[in-house]
């Protein structure tokens, strides 16, 4: 070998170590760190110059930025609601202490340097490595017994760790931290989330659930004996004609959430019933006859209760509101009143469209609120949430929802309860009946106890 070619393969040595080296170094500073900005990067393999991709830490005096201030809320928000038999539980309580920790460890380093030297497949078959996929982007692997196992890819969607499949696409377990500030951490199928993983955008509210092909599916809850439900009841539960039924009260006991969809049930469905709302009213015309019995019967047993109105769009909103008062008991101790609002879209048309309905939610929701003494509940369906809920955002911010959704999944917004199920089974109660899980556990259940009832 002569002298130049074995110049050459010192250098060649040299800047391996060195990439190496600077790969590990990226690897390790992304793990502790995670304020950063992405630069323009070109992930096309070139020999005639180098690949560079720079990545700044961004030094910081104050706990957290703004955006991580939003996030960190939004988790703790989710984290309050949660607790270790939720499925995820663990890994969005690890990310929110890695947050906390990171806020106050953050310092400002130097940038590191990937620099490309063409083509090549790793140092070995069993190590850390460095190869490209069929786009010419460039991935740091490690490699177990001549197959990729795990390892960082930097591309356009953002920063990823994890499995990856043999496209060299994540696969298995990872995290994806994107240009824009999104995290993503859980399983992957082929470059997009799938299985369970959890996704926080700053003040975004947090995805954590299942995933299917990169889309949210959303969170399907284990229901325990340690989550709190309820029951909304009308003139049905008395019976349909003329055969009527009575409530007992004291035998009441949830005994299935319902068979319109699947559930993770633990252990035996048999439950405390822990709150009651009673139907009190329908537009200015309709009253719930059973209104006044079941409401007394049920503060004489000891349970919370609250009552309802369902909204009309051919009346006046005021109108209403006064007709409800008029004809609803309220008590120290009751839980806010409810608007049930369930229109139509050709009702919603009809009226002038969605701002005049909301207009209308909004006087009624004022004029009950001033009477009682406290903010009543909007109840509203998942297709409602999802089509007009966005257009007043004030409502959403202001006043508690209540969402019936009758499917696997939890409603993917904040919320105070959930109508699970219409189709439930209560003992003491004849036919089906509606069942709700409160959102969050007892110290919540507790809170909303203390702030939220009637005074």
């Amino acid at each position: 070998m002569n002298k130049t070619r074995k110049t050459f393969v010192i250098i060649y040595c040299i800047i391996l170590v060195l990439t190496t080296i600077s790969i590990i170094a990226g690897i390790q500073g992304w793990n502790k760190y995670q304020e950063y900005r992405f630069f323009a990067a070109d992930t096309i393999i070139s020999t005639s110059r180098p690949l560079v991709i720079a990545i700044p830490r961004v030094q910081t005096d104050s706990l957290l930025t703004p955006e991580k201030k939003a996030e960190r809320e939004e988790l703790e928000y989710y984290l309050a609601r949660h607790n270790v038999r939720d499925d995820g539980y663990e890994m969005v309580a690890n990310y929110y202490t890695r947050l906390v920790s990171d806020s106050v460890k953050m310092r400002n380093l130097p940038d590191f340097h990937l620099w490309n030297i063409g083509r090549w497949q790793g140092l070995a078959h069993d190590g850390l490595g460095m190869t490209c996929d069929s786009t010419n982007t460039l991935v740091a692997v490690i490699w177990r017994q001549d197959s990729i196992t795990e390892g960082v890819r930097i591309d356009s969607t953002g920063y990823y760790r994890g499995g990856l499949n043999q496209h060299l696409y994540a696969s298995g377990i990872g995290w994806r931290q994107s240009p824009d500030g999104t995290y993503y951490e859980g399983n992957w199928y082929d470059g997009r989330p799938h299985g369970f993983g959890f996704l926080v955008h700053g003040a975004r509210q947090i995805k954590a659930g299942e995933w299917k092909e990169g889309r949210f599916r959303g969170e399907r809850m284990n229901y325990t004996t340690e989550r709190i439900y309820g029951i909304d009841i009308s003139r049905y539960q008395h019976g349909k004609g003329k055969k009527k039924f009575p409530i007992l009260w004291d035998r009441l006991r949830i005994t299935n959430l319902g068979r319109m969809t699947k559930k993770r049930i633990m252990g035996k469905e048999d439950y405390p019933v822990s709150f009651v709302y009673i139907k009190s009213t329908e537009g200015t015309t309709i009253r719930n006859k059973f209104f006044v019995q079941d409401y007394m019967d049920a503060r004489k047993h000891g349970f919370m209760v609250g009552a309802y109105h369902f909204l009309s769009l051919k009346s006046d909103a005021a109108q209403q509101a006064l007709y409800f008062t008029r004809n609803t008991l309220f008590k120290k101790g009751d839980f806010p009143p409810v608007l049930d609002v369930e229109p139509t879209h050709a009702q919603i048309a009809r009226i002038g469209g969605p701002e005049e309905m909301f207009k209308r939610v909004r006087i009624w929701l004022k004029y009950v609120e001033r009477y009682t003494g406290v903010k009543p509940i909007l109840y509203v369906g998942q297709s409602f949430v999802n089509r007009y809920l966005p257009e007043a955002p004030d409502l959403m911010k202001d006043y508690k929802i209540w969402i019936a959704r009758y499917g696997e999944f939890r409603p993917d917004v904040h919320l105070v309860y959930w109508q699970l199920s219409p189709d439930g089974r209560v003992e003491g109660i004849h036919g089906d009946v509606d069942i709700n899980v409160f959102n969050g556990y007892q110290q919540q259940f507790n809170d909303l106890i203390e702030h939220d009832r009637i005074q």
